[in-house]
């Protein structure tokens, strides 16, 4: 890959964060990396990411509560007001 395929990824994810979350900070953007490509393999492959959450389980809650606070992110960003 390309330097500038790397540049126009990450402004790809940062909006894709912003959009998704209302903020594109770092932090949230390497969450939000985690949460898509765990979601497109459970989609993709489920029995991949069923036979990953077995063996470990304490990744599987972990992930478990990534989505659960991108969820309330969202949500939140969603509800918020109009500026």
């Amino acid at each position: 890959m390309t330097e500038q395929f790397t540049e126009q990824f990450e402004a790809l994810l940062e909006k894709y964060s912003e959009l998704l979350l209302g903020s594109g900070e770092e932090e949230l953007k390497e969450k939000v990396r985690y949460y898509a490509l765990y979601t497109q393999i459970s989609i993709t492959m489920p029995a991949l990411v069923k036979h990953w959450n077995h063996i470990y389980p304490d990744g599987k809650q972990e992930m478990i509560q990534l989505i659960a606070e991108i969820k309330q992110l969202n949500d939140a960003h969603r509800n918020k007001p109009a500026e």
